[in-house]
């Protein structure tokens, strides 16, 4: 099992196994985790597929937010299974929360392109390659979304699921401008854009992506919105009714942050 600080800028980058020059990297895909031991390993696998498609040097870290499974030691397989374009790196965060983890492992990160994206691979990977053109044409921030023309979801969403997303959207829509989904996990950066966007981001909890794309809007960098097809996975930690007061406390919060912005 791999063992380091949890804030310590170690960087574990590894192709085989075998450490790497990571000072040439193109684009890095943050994966935050938490116990993800069951879901993890095949993400891995999946992204590592598809970046070696790419034309690209990839580098994948793994932020762990914390993990007592076996985590880390899913990602030191992974790691050991690398090759060719792709390195794989494991880094911690104290800090809890899917936020705190993102922020870390872009703002740790030296590649001209960074991004993230949710580790149950509910976004099919390929998206990446729509993604990567669009950066290469000089967008700062290219995120998935389930409701673009082409979009939509592989198995259609429970009506609760859908009132709740309905007035979510509702809530946050003044903050984001024209995104037409906030919350698609598979958002990605130039290296200015993250730089700029993710040093004044806060929120670690639900918000936090709408945080991100509210930032992104105050900076008036445009957002294009790529179509996923999408697949809702077991195990999801949010539920409407429960998470309801504290979704609603946390908007508010980045109203307050905004305007501090401002």
């Amino acid at each position: 099992m791999t063992s380091f600080p949890s804030n310590t800028p170690l960087d574990l980058s590894l192709k085989g196994g075998i450490p790497v020059n990571t000072s040439e990297i193109d684009l890095d895909i943050v994966v935050p985790v938490f116990n993800e031991e069951q879901r993890l390993g095949a993400t891995l696998r999946a992204l590592t597929a598809h970046t070696a498609t790419l034309p690209l040097s990839v580098r994948i870290t793994v932020v762990d937010n914390g993990s007592v499974d076996r985590t880390a030691e899913v990602v030191d397989e992974a790691a050991g299974r690398s090759a060719g374009n792709t390195a794989v790196r494991l880094i911690g965060c104290s800090r809890q929360g899917k936020g705190a983890a993102v922020r870390r492992g872009l703002l740790a990160s030296t590649a001209r392109w960074r991004g993230f994206c949710d580790a149950d691979l509910s976004t099919p990977p390929g998206v990446l390659t729509d993604v990567v053109a669009h950066l290469e044409e000089g967008r700062p921030v290219v995120i998935g979304s389930r409701r673009v023309p082409g979009a939509g979801y592989v198995v259609p969403q429970p009506l609760v699921r859908r009132l709740g997303s309905s007035t979510f959207r509702v809530l946050t829509r003044p903050l984001v401008g024209g995104v037409a989904d906030t919350q698609c996990g598979f958002k990605f950066f130039s290296a200015e854009a993250a730089e700029q966007i993710f040093s004044r981001v806060t929120a670690n909890g639900f918000a936090f992506d709408v945080e991100v794309l509210a930032v992104a809007a105050r900076l008036g960098m445009p957002v294009v919105e790529v179509p996923v097809r999408w697949t809702d996975q077991e195990g999801s930690s949010f539920h409407v009714w429960t998470h309801g007061r504290r979704v609603f406390s946390e908007v508010r919060a980045v109203h307050a942050s905004l305007a501090r912005m401002a």
